[in-house]
């Protein structure tokens, strides 16, 4: 037979309810089930109903989501500016060679071909990334950018594909 329902039973969800306790959560601290605490509320005109609450909590983390993805993006436009004034700057290449597998460096006016050529591939994925996280305003303007850069790109690959004072020096 089920125990019956006590006036400390209805004092106990009601506190427990005042302090933002979940039905579960009162089942447990009262020991009685889920029913009882839902019977009890019922009868002391409380409701479990948190559908505001997590409305408004959703839409916070959304907006925080949002912030994070902005963030996240003006940081990879950065990254693409730095890695785009890699192109063209001085820079020291090294590597294992000889009998002995010395290693030997080398300083050059700028990066080899090759290399800016994975420069090149990295700030497209950075700004084409960054493009789709947070998309400029006018959305005319971020498929002009994309334009240009996978037209840049095939260029370098091309130009590549074409040089013959490379001697294959970049592995490519």
């Amino acid at each position: 037979m089920a125990r019956p329902i006590t006036d400390q039973d209805r004092e106990q969800v009601r506190t427990l309810h005042a302090q933002n306790k979940t039905r579960n959560e009162i089942a447990r601290i009262i020991g009685r089930s889920p029913s009882t605490v839902t019977k009890i509320a019922r009868e002391l005109g409380l409701t479990f109903d948190r559908a505001g609450e997590v409305a408004v909590a959703t839409e916070v983390r959304r907006a925080d989501l949002a912030a994070r993805r902005a963030a996240l993006a003006l940081g990879l436009q950065d990254d693409a500016e730095q890695l785009r004034a890699q192109l063209f700057a001085p820079c020291t290449v090294g590597e294992f060679a000889g009998r002995e597998g010395e290693w030997h460096e080398t300083h050059l006016d700028r990066p080899r071909f090759g290399d800016q050529r994975q420069i090149i591939g990295s700030v497209q994925t950075a700004v084409s990334t960054s493009l789709r996280l947070a998309p400029a305003e006018g959305g005319e303007g971020a498929e002009q950018v994309r334009s240009m850069l996978g037209k840049l790109g095939e260029a370098l690959q091309q130009a590549a594909a074409d040089d013959p004072d490379d001697g294959g020096a970049d592995g490519g």
